[in-house]
């Protein structure tokens, strides 16, 4: 474990759009850190500080529809602590800034190649690139970003009819990096994998999390992956007893949890915080296990 954690911001650059967009990164560092604001979040790190020495795994996580990568910053905090280099980007125009494109058959284009465009930015980054283990990379994908990381892993999406102008149904284009060694989804939005086939070439590790009452991504999205990939049994499935959609996400700061703001709402009874306690570890056991 790392003494401390360091962070810096980055911009993705992405041609084909002719646009960037903002990650955060954070990694083990040996500097003191201290309580700093990162947006409207507080949390004890040490900007721009040196890369602790060493080889470490890199890791992307994926934010969910209209949300942010800071939106899983404890977990990214913990892993780095562990670790691990963690990069945080904010989808384009999927996020909660600009979400113009919820609900597209652009998002789930383009949310992938962006994802693989940030894991090039860092491979590339000279603040971090010699301190990354060679071509391997674990996603961390919530809801969308479930469905992100499984199209980056190899799975082949195919639109609904009611998301195409035609009706159609239509296979989605999205890249493939064979530098994705495992994955951790957290209640993944599946279902543009349901067609026969279309995820037969995912060979990576899966440890995937659902919530028992999860009105948005229900046991359905889970069942698709379990009964899709060729080898279930390289998949750990649980389901959090009581846990809704939006119970991975990080705790927010007290002053933003109100029943008008859904994601800070949980089942009646569910300990958010206590449950990330039990989530850092085990994400942490099972990514050093296959990184």
């Amino acid at each position: 474990m790392s003494d401390f954690v360091g962070y810096f911001s980055a911009e993705v650059a992405d041609p084909q759009l002719g646009l960037t967009f903002p990650m955060i990164v954070f990694y083990p560092t040996i500097t003191l850190g201290k309580m700093q604001a990162l947006g409207m979040y507080q949390l004890d790190v040490a900007q721009e500080a040196p890369v602790r020495e060493g080889v470490f795994p890199l890791v992307l996580i994926s934010h969910g529809n209209g949300g942010s990568g800071m939106t899983h910053r404890l977990l990214a905090h913990y892993l780095a602590r562990h670790g691990f280099v963690v990069g945080l980007p904010d989808h384009p125009f999927n996020n909660r800034l600009d979400n113009s494109w919820e609900k597209t058959v652009q998002n789930l284009t383009h949310r992938p190649r962006h994802l693989e465009l940030a894991i090039n930015e860092l491979f590339e980054n000279p603040h971090v690139t010699k301190f990354l283990k060679p071509d391997t990379v674990g996603l961390i994908g919530h809801s969308v970003g479930g469905y992100t990381a499984l199209a980056l892993a190899g799975g082949a999406p195919s639109s609904f009819p009611w998301e195409s102008a035609d009706n159609q149904f239509h296979p989605i284009p999205t890249p493939t990096d064979s530098r994705v060694k495992a994955l951790v989804l957290l209640a993944p939005a599946a279902m543009w994998f349901r067609a026969a086939g279309a995820l037969h070439t995912i060979q990576a590790p899966t440890l995937l999390l659902t919530g028992e009452v999860d009105v948005h991504t229900p046991i359905e999205h889970a069942h698709v992956i379990l009964n899709g990939v060729p080898d279930p049994a390289k998949v750990q499935h649980r389901v959090v007893e009581n846990a809704g959609h939006f119970s991975f996400l990080s705790p927010f700061p007290e002053a933003r949890v109100s029943p008008a703001f859904p994601p800070s709402q949980d089942p009646p009874g569910f300990d958010r915080a206590s449950f990330h306690d039990e989530l850092n570890a085990e994400v942490l056991a099972f990514l050093s296990q296959e990184l």
